[in-house]
């Protein structure tokens, strides 16, 4: 990121990871009263002001002879002195990425409380994402526009992937006078806010930089969990009941219900959890569909056992087994760099139905639910309007306090400004070593596929030693040869080819130099 990390030491070993601060570069800034000590809907609040040496535990669950030591971040909320008058202050909001409910209530509490708390008359929004600001008009805004787009599901600004030019950024940021710049998205956002700082601090303009997490994967490090996880899983319920109902109805019936995740399997546990089913799949944990403890050995034995099941898939799950399966895989990105996924849902469809049809001559009844962009695009659930309003008023009070460069974030449940650096670093997975994923295991009674390597191992040398005509891949499907058009997406088959090398156990993807297993309170 090319930014240089604040790091201080407290008595008994504690380490504070701080944010940066205007007065980094601009260390004659005068300070103002906060205007919420003359709020009457503050007035009878006892200690509403943070002081500057309250800080928040990252690991609270410590051994009781280092209490005290570990990392700590400074607490949001607002400040005794502030660094912007009133009067001064132009702030602009943008929103970047894929939607998760919840935005709109993000951008509604980021105005109305510039607008009651701290008297900002001058706020803005960029429409359509980053290249908004130097390719589009802004629009302003106001308590009475925003008032009720928290009813909504989307972004009220519009939003995009890339377009990101710190350049052509920063200087619309400079040449619009803006001195407060709210950016709400994910972690390839979040990299490009930090960008952005960094310019402005080189520039060395006032300018509070502050970003609010976004990612309905729930994938962000550091922080507990981000807006818009509670209502997706919520959501998520509705999806896995109907394919439950529709499983059930029919003998052989199979429900198949693909979630967000694609590198991430939060939803799909914490869904799987909730609904008490039969399977759950994500990228953390390979698997494999034939031999002992495979996937068609388990939905064989619950099918004979219950007479239906319903599994819950991530996204981002198998998706070595289905480049193999298609012997090789021209790499895809979108405009954000994430790499677009092979449908894991239609994989799964075709081979459990073949499968079942050729070796025990029985059909399934199989009900393929994708419910992704239905989930995407709803409000967010009371529990997440809440979380929202917490996040908007963190990040206004930083960034009047001058602080820069931070996300908000819940650690421990307690709201802090966390540096983006810090948050960026690496991705959160879901932990499988811990005790979350044993629960659901202990619930589903899922196999845990801890014979993978061995028996992809397996396949292959079979595989190698029968030689010739239409090759299987290690995890028994036909290979071939996948090419995929850049518009259409579309696979057509060609000569078979070498399977690639699949991934370990929680190592996927392996582009990722660092893997998050951080355990959130909810998981303790």
């Amino acid at each position: 990121m090319g930014s240089t990390s604040k790091v201080s030491a407290g008595d008994g070993g504690a380490v504070l990871e701080d944010v940066p601060h205007l007065t980094d570069w601009l260390p004659d800034l005068p300070t103002y009263e906060n205007p919420l000590k003359h709020n009457p809907a503050y007035a009878a609040v006892r200690q509403y002001f943070i002081e500057d040496t309250d800080v928040v535990a990252k690991d609270v669950v410590v051994n009781i002879n280092t209490a005290g030591d570990g990392v700590h971040f400074r607490r949001a909320g607002p400040r005794d002195k502030i660094y912007f008058q009133s009067e001064d202050v132009k702030a602009c909001i943008v929103t970047c990425g894929g939607l998760c409910p919840g935005i709109n209530t993000v951008i509604r509490e980021i105005v109305c409380g510039l607008w009651t708390q701290y008297g900002v008359r001058e706020i803005f929004g960029i429409d359509g994402g980053y290249k908004g600001f130097y390719s589009r008009n802004t629009i302003s805004l106001n308590p009475k526009v925003v008032s009720d787009i928290h009813k909504r599901g989307g972004t009220f600004l519009k939003s995009s992937r890339g377009g990101h030019d710190t350049k052509k950024i920063v200087d619309s940021i400079e040449d619009r006078e803006f001195n407060q710049v709210y950016i709400i998205g994910g972690d390839g956002t979040h990299k490009g806010a930090s960008a952005i700082h960094e310019e402005c601090k080189k520039r060395g303009l006032k300018v509070a930089v502050a970003g609010i997490p976004k990612t309905i994967d729930n994938d962000l490090d550091v922080i507990d969990k981000s807006f818009g996880f509670d209502t997706a899983v919520e959501e998520a319920q509705r999806a896995i009941n109907a394919a439950h109902v529709e499983a059930e109805s029919v003998h052989n019936g199979i429900g198949l219900v693909k979630l967000m995740g694609r590198y991430s399997g939060y939803i799909a546990l914490y869904a799987t959890l909730a609904s008490r089913d039969d399977l759950c799949l994500i990228p953390e944990v390979p698997f494999y569909l034939l031999g002992p403890g495979g996937l068609i050995e388990y939905v064989h034995h619950r099918l004979k056992e219950n007479g239906h099941m319903v599994i819950v898939v991530a996204e981002g799950a198998g998706q070595e087994l289905i480049a193999e399966s298609m012997g090789s895989f021209k790499n895809l990105n979108d405009a954000s760099g994430n790499k677009l996924l092979l449908d894991v849902g239609l994989w799964l469809c075709q081979n459990l139905k073949e499968h079942f049809l050729k070796e025990f001559k029985e059909p399934l009844n199989l009900k393929y639910i994708d419910p992704t962009y239905m989930i995407r695009a709803v409000p967010s659930n009371a529990s997440d309007n809440v979380y929202c309003t917490l996040l908007a008023h963190s990040a206004i009070h930083g960034a009047m306090a001058g602080y820069c460069g931070f996300t908000v974030g819940p650690v421990n449940v307690r709201h802090c400004y966390i540096p983006i650096p810090r948050v960026v670093a690496k991705s959160r997975h879901v932990n499988v070593a811990d005790r979350m994923w044993a629960r659901l295991m202990s619930s589903t009674n899922q196999p845990s596929f801890s014979q993978y390597n061995e028996i992809i191992i397996q396949k292959r040398q079979e595989e190698a030693l029968r030689g010739g005509g239409a090759p299987t891949s290690a995890n028994g499907t036909t290979t071939m040869k996948a090419n995929v058009d850049e518009h259409s997406h579309e696979v057509t088959a060609e000569k078979p080819t070498d399977v690639i090398e699949t991934g370990n156990r929680q190592g996927f993807p392996k582009d990722q130099t660092e893997i998050s297993t951080q355990t959130t309170p909810a998981e303790a």
